[in-house]
């Protein structure tokens, strides 16, 4: 049964198991999705652009195009409030950017709410 199975893409281990949908190799602890090559380094990330339509990069400078309420503060995040040294996150529910606002600290925010300087 083990024969049909593809090797560990990480240790190239035969001894790889079927567990619902993933595979997984005993020897080293991988798992993976059956019938995928498992090449995460070389797939393309996700664009992820700003409300206007611009393509995003870390690094980059972004206003903030409305009123955002920072939740457990009074505080408000203002329109027009820039943002400098942006960081893009992949996979972290709808939040996509990773910042630091002057005058509320670390923060992420939404690429919905923001436009490219």
């Amino acid at each position: 049964m083990t024969d049909s199975l593809p090797l560990c893409p990480e240790c190239s281990s035969e001894h790889a198991y079927e567990m619902g949908a993933l595979l997984v190799c005993p020897m080293c602890g991988h798992e993976w999705a059956a019938g995928s090559d498992d090449t995460d380094a070389e797939a393309p990330a996700a664009v992820i652009k700003d409300a206007v339509g611009n393509v995003l990069a870390d690094g980059d400078t972004v206003t903030v195009i409305k009123d955002l309420k920072v939740k457990g503060s009074s505080t408000v995040i203002k329109v027009g409030t820039k943002v400098r040294g942006i960081r893009l996150l992949q996979g972290v529910g709808d939040h996509d950017i990773d910042c630091k606002v002057d005058g509320v600290g670390p923060t992420q925010l939404k690429s919905s709410v923001v436009k490219k300087v």
